[in-house]
């Protein structure tokens, strides 16, 4: 969970993860809505990579990237299910799962 937080820290990292939840993209694609250079975008992408939340899958010579949504809000409802009984609820209806960190 601490990966995700650290994730989330981040003010561009956030602004990339809205992007790809609108649909899967390629580093140049992402840099596009961006005033930084593409090496930056890789570091932050390598971050949610880290946490889980982005996913990289090559397609011939580009590397696309998607969201892990998810992995992404099971986490966030795993932390919230104390503190908000929403969350719980959702924490609780869903399947159990092995493995999960």
């Amino acid at each position: 969970m601490d990966k995700i937080f650290k994730a989330l820290a981040s003010e561009p990292r956030r602004r990339i993860l809205h992007h790809l939840a609108l649909e899967p993209m390629t580093v140049g694609e992402i840099a596009d809505n961006f005033e930084m250079a593409m090496p930056s975008i890789s570091r932050h992408l390598a971050v949610l990579k880290e946490a889980g939340v982005v996913r990289e899958q090559k397609r011939g010579q580009y590397v696309l990237y998607t969201l892990v949504a998810d992995r992404l809000t099971g986490q966030l409802y795993d932390f919230l299910a104390p503190f908000c009984e929403q969350a719980r609820g959702i924490v609780e209806a869903r399947p159990r799962r092995r493995g999960r960190d």
